[in-house]
């Protein structure tokens, strides 16, 4: 890809979501950085920069087309690996707090090291598993965001009876086909398609339903 190949992609990357020259600058000092370190961290198998535009930093950011990401008090990303969707939403709202989830302690070294290359607001790291988490925090985050991570039986525990989290929404990256299970059903309070690169994709934004969860 010669550079005028690149610029152009940047060019509609950073119109299609008005970032400032600021902005810009911090989605190519990452992507340089993924591929840079990708070897080491073992970040992501997507290595083609259009390929990270589309499906990493454009995947992450649509979200914000559905919701209001700075309504939010605290925002956590479970199992946020290289920083998706939390990086790229603390790019364009520096203004949000953000709790990134990450048991891999290299991983969380090469995020720390992208927040401070980037000069992002410092996050709290958290490198408990999910259950442990659950299990020893009372943190008031009020959305938690998984993609990629674990599945959603597993991230609907934040609605259990005894969690300090049951008032929070909870949104879930899923395929166009995928397909809830009945007890999941009870929780979904919206859902939005959305394309991005050549994929069809869903949001799927679960709330605590009407019925307590044991």
């Amino acid at each position: 890809m010669d550079d005028t190949e690149k610029n152009s992609l940047w060019r509609v990357f950073a119109e299609r979501n008005d970032l400032s020259s600021k902005q810009l600058e911090q989605f190519q000092l990452y992507a340089g950085m993924l591929r840079e370190k990708n070897r080491d961290f073992n970040l992501t198998a997507l290595t083609d920069l259009a390929a990270i535009i589309a499906y990493h930093f454009q995947d992450s950011l649509e979200i914000g087309r559905f919701i209001d990401i700075a309504s939010y008090k605290l925002i956590a990303d479970i199992g946020t690996g290289a920083g998706f969707p939390a990086i790229p939403l603390m790019i364009l709202y520096p203004e949000t707090s953000f709790v990134l989830i990450e048991v891999n302690q290299k991983k969380v070294g090469f995020l720390q090291e992208v927040v401070k290359v980037l000069k992002l607001t410092e996050p709290l790291y958290i490198t408990e598993d999910w259950r442990t988490f659950l299990r020893h925090t009372a943190l008031p985050i009020d959305l938690f965001l998984a993609r990629a991570s674990l599945q959603p039986e597993e991230l609907l525990r934040i609605f259990k009876k005894q969690s300090p989290y049951r008032g929070a929404h909870l949104v879930y990256w899923a395929s166009q086909h995928w397909q809830p299970k009945e007890e999941e059903k009870n929780y979904i309070a919206a859902t939005d398609a959305y394309t991005v690169g050549n994929k069809n994709r869903r949001y799927i934004i679960f709330k605590q339903s009407g019925k307590e969860s044991s």
